[in-house]
């Protein structure tokens, strides 16, 4: 038997870059959902990273300064969950209640217990969960 070349698969042209429009929409989106999750202002500054008051109240008020690379993944973790949620709870407050729930799957800790660690692998790990729990397999 002989080896044969293995021919490489180039990596697709798409990208997965947010662009500034689409942070901006996160951005207001994200101060939506922490609405809805009746999140203080310190938790939501958690879930953003360490963000300031002072720039998380202006953001409030709707000025949405320039976001780095890991603040817009931060919140496209936090969409990606509340998708999730969506997904699974047919009556959005149900969904936005759960968060605040203590959760056997998390060793008895809420799904924001999780979340307010403040690294980006919790939203991810928990982001990845939910996904694993809406899907067939």
């Amino acid at each position: 038997m002989q080896l044969q070349q293995i021919v490489e698969t180039p990596v697709a042209g798409s990208s997965p870059i947010i662009t500034d429009e689409e942070a901006g929409a996160l951005a207001r989106t994200t101060v939506n959902l922490f609405r809805a999750w009746q999140l203080s202002d310190a938790e939501a500054c958690t879930l953003l990273g360490g963000m300031s008051a002072r720039t998380w109240a202006r953001w409030k008020e709707g000025s949405i300064g320039r976001t780095d690379r890991d603040l817009r993944m931060r919140m496209a973790h936090l969409m990606g969950i509340h998708k999730g949620l969506r997904y699974i709870f047919k009556d959005a407050a149900r969904g936005y209640a759960w968060i605040r729930k203590a959760n056997a799957a998390f060793g008895g800790q809420s799904a924001l217990d999780i979340m307010m660690r403040g690294e980006m692998a919790d939203l991810a790990a928990l982001r990845d969960w939910l996904n694993a729990e809406r899907s067939a397999w």
